[in-house]
């Protein structure tokens, strides 16, 4: 019982820092779609959650992805990580890459376990991120910030699982 009562405690304290971080960002309607957690082997890299307007993912409508990890990973991991998932759903343009690489790596910090990163997009503005609730950095070229959400949100994820419960579809 404590266990449980204890497991409520955390997701109410959770969902109050979402909405707390969502609401310094101009988006305090936003509800949860969905959420995942990414396993690699027997490690868990991190919780996803999917945040948007209406209770239906719209990429024209500002949406909010939050990434709670569950170990410490460094910013240059993150990026890495991030320009081979854009690169593997088939953009080759590598001077494109080399550029956002560049971008990302000046906004992903490195992050311990229980950091938490929310990447907000907004289809006329671009992305800003959240680390622990403070900004860290923004992304302005749209075609960069739609790539970057595609990696859990596009059909050619490789976690097609995750963009599954993530959309609310499992």
């Amino acid at each position: 019982m404590i266990r449980f009562l204890s497991f409520i405690l955390f997701a109410v304290l959770a969902m109050s820092t979402h909405a707390a971080s969502l609401e310094r960002v101009g988006l305090p309607n936003l509800v949860l779609l969905g959420e995942s957690r990414l396993r690699v082997l027997f490690w868990d890299i991190y919780d996803a959650g999917l945040y948007v307007t209406d209770g239906v993912y719209d990429p024209e409508k500002p949406f909010a992805l939050s990434l709670n990890y569950l170990r410490g990973f460094s910013g240059s991991d993150i990026t890495q990580r991030s320009i081979e998932e854009i690169r593997r759903q088939g953009f080759v343009e590598e001077s494109e890459l080399a550029s956002w690489e560049t971008q990302l790596s000046k906004i992903f910090p490195d992050v311990a376990e229980g950091d938490e990163i929310i990447g907000v997009s907004d289809p006329i503005e671009g992305a800003r991120f959240l680390l622990n609730g403070s900004l860290i950095g923004t992304i302005t070229d749209q075609n960069l910030s739609r790539r970057f959400f595609d990696i859990w949100l596009s059909e050619q994820t490789s976690e097609p699982a995750i963009r599954e419960s993530l959309m609310g579809i499992d």
